[in-house]
């Protein structure tokens, strides 16, 4: 039986090298960091120091920052999920190194945050993987994400958010409610935070 070749990794250094010398157009533009974390997957033995675990929540683990972008690892238990969420009209591209992660996205019916009301409809997903790296669609950015039960192993995301925020709206589509929220850092470079992420 054949198997399948394994894939050419880079390190996480080497990937910050290579992210860091990418021009800021490079950044609006959606397919162009899709195809890079595309061509350049992570080698997961070098993401060690910057994982951290929590059994109840996912954690949000920032690797590098600059004015453009901030690159996190997210570590996600078996069963976890992220609530419904934007990025603050920001660009994100999402990668997995490890494990298999799903994508449910959404489309925005109606919204408004002061009132917190909002009208969502699910619409396409899509299971990231190493080979699959996503890049979330502007048009339509709003989306959870889950390491469902089925998948049977822990995950590890790679996030690209340009530019950095530190906030987002997050959604109930049953309850057609919606909300912003802060966001916090887990742990920094590998440092931990004071304050536990909640997403």
């Amino acid at each position: 039986m054949a198997t399948k070749p394994a894939l050419a990794t880079v390190s996480i250094e080497k990937y910050v090298e290579l992210l860091r010398q990418l021009p800021a157009e490079a950044f609006d533009d959606v397919p162009r960091i899709e195809e890079f974390a595309l061509q350049n997957p992570v080698d997961p033995a070098t993401l060690e120091r910057f994982l951290c675990w929590d059994a109840q929540h996912y954690t949000r683990n920032l690797i590098d920052h600059t004015d453009l972008y901030d690159l996190m690892a997210i570590c996600w238990d078996i069963g976890q999920i992220s609530s419904i969420h934007n990025h603050r009209g920001q660009n994100c591209w999402m990668s997995v190194p490890i494990g298999t992660l799903r994508v449910q996205n959404y489309r925005v019916i109606s919204e408004n945050v002061a009132e917190h009301r909002c009208e969502i409809v699910p619409t396409d997903v899509i299971d990231m993987t190493a080979e699959r790296p996503v890049g979330v669609n502007p048009d339509h950015p709003v989306h959870s994400v889950e390491n469902r039960r089925e998948f049977n192993e822990r995950a590890v995301s790679l996030h690209i958010y340009s530019k950095p925020f530190d906030s987002c709206v997050v959604y109930s589509d049953e309850q057609g409610t919606c909300g912003e929220i802060n966001l916090h850092f887990t742990t920094k470079y590998g440092e931990r935070s004071p304050r536990p992420a909640r997403h």
